[in-house]
């Protein structure tokens, strides 16, 4: 008998956009690289691969193809606002990766219009305080606290 395990939203999110090539896709997207071709050079993805996640994630509603040329027809890649909503988890990611997955310097800095450094930061969509995983939290599912 196969175990399900618990029903989770991580898992949901991770069966659209948990792979590699995905959300690497997804951070070229977001920062502004929208061709194809674009996308491949700065992933290091092979073509097969990266044709197939992008069709995933246009399946999925994450992103969005148009066509931007007609002769021949060329497409570029955008986000959703589903694709969107991921920025705040690509930019929790770059910040983890360079905390704790990169010796030396960042290899990648995200800048505010201000000139100040980006970092991600969770909060509360009622008081807007800060929040930090398992210190201010509780997982509620249906009325039920576990």
């Amino acid at each position: 008998m196969a175990q399900t395990g618990r029903e989770c939203s991580i898992a949901n999110a991770l069966a659209v956009v948990g792979e590699r090539w995905s959300l690497l896709a997804l951070r070229e997207i977001n920062l502004g690289a929208t061709k194809f071709d674009q996308i491949a050079r700065n992933t290091g993805a092979s073509r097969d691969i990266l044709a197939a996640r992008l069709r995933a994630l246009v399946t999925a509603g994450v992103i969005e193809r148009r066509l931007y040329q007609e002769h021949p027809p060329r497409h570029e890649y955008v986000s959703t606002e589903a694709g969107k909503a991921l920025r705040p988890v690509l930019h929790a990611l770059m910040e983890w990766g360079d905390r704790y997955a990169t010796e030396g310097d960042p290899p990648t800095v995200l800048a505010h219009d201000c000139g100040a450094e980006l970092r991600a930061q969770a909060v509360c969509s009622h008081c807007g305080g800060p929040v930090a995983w398992g210190e201010n939290t509780r997982l509620v599912r249906l009325g039920t606290v576990r």
